[in-house]
C-alpha cells in the first residue's frame, strides 16, 4: 500500500517564529543582568542561532550621552553614533556583533517617538494614552530590531529592578508581547540572594518578594538566575521552587566568579541553554561550539607572565567607592590584548588629581608600571594631573597610550614642554590660552551657542588614513581604517605644522587631512608613545583584540623585560 505524503501546509513550511527573552532584575540593580543577557546570547549563538540584544534604560534621558559616567558608568558609542549604556558594549563583545540605535531605548526616547507620531497625525485622531500606546511603541521597537538583524532570538534586558515605578510600562509591554506570542516569549529573573555576615545563611525571602512583585504585573518568570557570592544549594533551590512557582531545575545558580567570561560555561553546566530551548520550543541549528569560548578563556586564566598597566583617569570617585565601570571597554580591551600575547593583565587605577601638584615621589611611582594609559574625559577636573603624568612617561621612556582626551592632553604637554608654547591648552578648559593647540570643531560652535548638547558631538564611525611605516600603520597592517568617535574638540589645524616641527608626527588623519586622528613619537625617540583621537576600545573583541591595544601591551611587555 502506498503511503500518502502529507500535504505541505503554510503552517508546517513556515520558518520558526522569532523568540523573545526578557531579562528582568529582582532585589537590587548592578548584579549582572547585562552579563547574564550577554551570556545567554553566547549560549544560543553557539547553538547556531542568530541572536540580537536590546537594552531598555528606564531613564527619561533620550540617550546615555548626557549621563555622568561616575554615576551611570561608561557611555558606549555604537557604529552609527548612538550613545548608549555600557551593557551594549557587553552585547557586542560577547556576541561578536555590531549593534545600532534600534537596539537601545530609554523612557525618554520612547515618549519622544510617541509624541512625534501624535504631532504627525500618525494615530489618526485617536486619544493617545500612556497605555496602550507607550507599551505598543516598545513592542514595535523590539520587533523592528528583530527584523533588522533577521534574528532567531531577541534578548531584551529591562534596566533596574522589578517594583520600580519607572519599569512598569516596559513590563506591561513584555506582558502584552507574551499574550501575542505565547510560546515564543520567555522571562528570566536575575535576583540577588544575600548571605548576611552575622547570620551566615543564604536568604531567599527578598527573591520571593521580587517574584511576587513581578507576578503583580501579570508576568511569571520561567527561569530564575540566583546571584550570590556563593553557589546556591539544593535546599535554597527547593524553597525558591516552592514559593516562586518555578521548577527547581529552572533555578540556576549564578555565584560570583573570577571572570565574567566563566559565566557562559557555568550556565551551560547548569543546563540553561537546553532549558531555554525547551521553554521556547527552539531546536539547535548546530552542535554547540561553546567549547571554543571555554578553551580560550580557560587558557587565559593560566597565563603567569604579568603585565602591569596603570590607568590614569578622572572618573573613579563615587562617594567612598571607586567605580572602574567608567572605563569598562578599556579594561576589556587590555585583557584581550594581553591574552593574545599570552600574558596576564594586572590593572591599576591612578587618580589624575593625585599628580596635579607635580609631587616627584608620586610621579616616580609611574616608573613601577610596565605601561601607562590615559583615557578620555571632559572638562578641567584632573587635567593638569594627566598632563604631568604624560610629561613624566614621555621623559622617562615608559610606554604610553592616550585615548581621545588623552591624545589632546599629550599634544598640549608636547607643545608646552618641547615646543616652548607656555600655557598652551585646549579652549575647552582655557578659552583665553595664547596657544589654543586644541580647539572646538567649527560645526560644534554653533551647536553650543544653541545649547544643543545632546547627541551633537562628532559621533560614530569615521574613516582615517595612516602614514606608511609608522607605529600605527604597522599595528593595523593597512592604510585605511574606520574607528568610532565621541568628541567636540580637535587638534587646531593652525598649529599642526608647528607641532610636527620636531619629533611628534600625526600618523593618522581624516581623508581630507584636516583632522588629526593619531599622534606618535618615532621609536628612535621613545619606545612607544602613541595616542588616538577616537575610541579604539569600542571595537575590540575577545578573539580579535584591537591592533593599537595589542601594540601598546606588546610594548609594555618589552618594557617589563628591559
Amino acid at each position: 500500500m502506498k503511503i500518502k505524503t502529507p500535504m505541505k501546509t503554510k503552517e508546517n513550511t513556515q520558518k520558526t517564529p522569532p523568540k523573545f527573552i526578557f531579562i528582568v532584575g529582582g532585589v537590587i540593580s548592578g548584579v549582572g543582568k547585562g552579563i547574564a543577557a550577554s551570556s545567554i546570547g553566547t549560549l544560543l549563538k553557539a547553538r547556531g542561532h542568530v541572536v540580537t540584544a536590546i537594552k531598555i534604560d528606564p531613564y527619561v534621558n533620550v540617550d546615555a550621552g548626557t549621563m555622568n559616567p561616575t554615576e551611570h558608568g561608561e557611555v558606549f558609542v555604537l557604529s552609527d553614533g548612538d550613545e548608549c549604556d555600557q551593557d551594549m558594549g557587553n552585547y557586542e563583545r560577547f556576541l561578536d556583533t555590531t549593534l545600532t540605535k534600534v537596539n537601545y531605548m530609554t523612557t525618554g526616547r520612547v515618549y519622544q517617538s510617541v509624541i512625534q507620531k501624535e504631532r504627525n497625525l500618525e494615530y489618526k485622531g485617536k486619544c493617545v494614552q500612556v497605555v496602550p500606546h507607550i507599551p505598543l511603541e516598545v513592542i514595535s521597537r523590539i520587533k523592528h530590531a528583530q527584523k533588522e538583524a533577521n534574528a532567531d532570538v531577541v534578548i531584551i534586558e529591562i534596566g533596574g529592578t522589578v517594583g520600580e515605578y519607572e519599569n512598569i510600562l516596559f513590563l506591561e509591554a513584555a506582558r502584552m508581547l507574551k499574550i501575542e506570542h505565547h510560546d515564543d516569549v520567555a522571562f528570566v529573573m536575575v535576583s540577588y540572594l544575600p548571605v548576611p555576615s552575622k547570620v551566615g545563611e543564604m536568604k531567599t525571602k527578598p527573591t520571593q518578594h521580587a517574584v511576587r512583585n513581578l507576578n503583580g504585573t501579570g508576568i511569571q518568570p520561567d527561569i530564575i538566575l540566583a546571584r550570590s557570592n556563593v553557589a546556591l544549594d539544593d535546599k535554597r533551590k527547593e524553597k525558591l521552587a516552592l514559593f516562586c512557582n518555578v521548577r527547581s531545575e529552572r533555578i540556576i545558580s549564578a555565584p560570583d566568579v573570577e571572570s565574567v567570561y566563566d559565566i557562559p560555561a557555568n550556565f551551560e553546566r547548569d543546563n540553561l541553554g537546553n532549558i531555554l530551548c525547551e521553554v521556547l520550543q527552539l531546536k539547535d541549528k548546530q552542535k554547540s561550539t561553546l567549547f571554543e569560548w571555554t578553551n580560550f578563556f580557560g587558557k587565559a586564566k593560566k597565563y603567569t607572565k604579568e603585565v602591569h598597566i596603570a590607568v590614569v583617569g578622572k572618573y573613579f570617585d563615587t562617594g567612598d567607592f571607586v567605580l572602574s565601570d567608567s572605563y569598562i571597554s578599556i579594561i576589556e580591551s587590555l585583557k584581550y590584548a594581553a591574552y593574545a600575547l599570552k600574558a596576564k593583565p594586572v590593572l591599576h587605577w591612578l587618580n589624575s588629581k593625585d599628580f596635579e601638584t607635580k609631587d616627584k615621589k608620586k610621579l616616580a611611582l609611574l616608573k613601577t608600571y610596565d605601561g601607562i594609559l590615559v583615557p578620555g574625559g571632559f572638562g578641567s577636573q584632573g587635567v593638569e594631573g594627566k598632563i604631568n603624568a604624560i610629561q613624566y612617561v614621555r621623559e622617562n621612556n615608559i610606554p604610553f597610550f592616550g585615548i581621545c582626551y588623552g591624545m589632546q592632553l599629550a599634544v598640549i604637554e608636547y607643545a608646552r614642554h618641547v615646543l616652548n608654547m607656555k600655557d598652551a591648552h585646549t579652549t575647552e578648559v582655557d578659552s583665553k590660552t595664547p596657544y589654543p593647540v586644541i580647539d572646538i570643531l567649527p560645526e560644534q560652535k554653533e551647536k553650543l551657542l544653541k545649547k544643543e548638547y545632546g547627541n551633537s558631538m562628532r559621533l560614530g564611525e569615521y574613516e582615517a588614513i595612516l602614514k606608511m611605516k609608522t607605529i600605527a600603520q604597522k599595528a593595523y597592517g593597512s592604510q585605511k581604517i574606520e574607528e568610532r568617535h565621541r568628541h567636540r574638540y580637535e587638534v587646531n589645524p593652525e598649529y599642526v605644522a608647528k607641532l610636527q616641527s620636531k619629533d611628534l608626527q600625526f600618523s593618522g588623519t581624516s581623508p581630507d587631512s584636516t583632522l588629526m586622528e593619531i599622534c606618535e613619537l618615532p621609536v628612535s625617540v621613545h619606545s612607544f608613545f602613541l595616542a588616538a583621537q577616537f575610541h579604539p576600545e569600542f571595537k575590540s573583541r575577545p578573539f580579535a583584540p584591537h591592533p593599537l591595544f595589542k601594540a601598546f601591551v606588546s610594548a609594555s611587555l618589552k618594557n617589563k623585560k628591559a
